[in-house]
């Protein structure tokens, strides 16, 4: 019912930054909780950031807090993700999901995906 797709992955020199963007279609942004996983090779999905479209309340997992900043632009149902202060360690695809109600760490209660996009940092 909810189609993602996500844009502004590429590359970036480590302490530069990067926003990401994610489209929602079918329908509004609003009443979803929307977030941002990254998985890279080897290791398991993992969250990144959260957003209630309702409120606009926002959660971080640990290792983006602080340096990503989760936002949303409801009118044309696009979530972003800016990510600052990049590291080598970062690298990963990240995708955006959404769901019905609160926001979740947990992707497997996520209901719809984008594809992802790649962000490599370089060292």
């Amino acid at each position: 019912q909810v189609q993602l797709v996500e844009s502004g992955g590429g590359l970036v020199e480590a302490g530069g930054s990067l926003r990401l963007s994610c489209i929602a279609s079918g329908r509004t942004f609003y009443s979803y909780s929307m977030g941002w996983f990254r998985q890279a090779p080897g290791k398991e999905r993992e969250f990144v950031a959260g957003i209630k479209s309702n409120a606009g309340l926002t959660e971080y997992g640990a290792t983006a807090k602080g340096r990503f900043t989760i936002s949303r632009d409801v009118a044309k149902n696009t979530m972003f993700l800016q990510m600052d202060t990049l590291e080598p360690e970062d690298t990963a695809v990240y995708s955006c999901a959404a769901r019905w109600g609160e926001i979740s760490s947990d992707y497997g209660q996520y209901h719809y995906w984008g594809q992802g996009t790649q962000v490599t940092v370089t060292v």
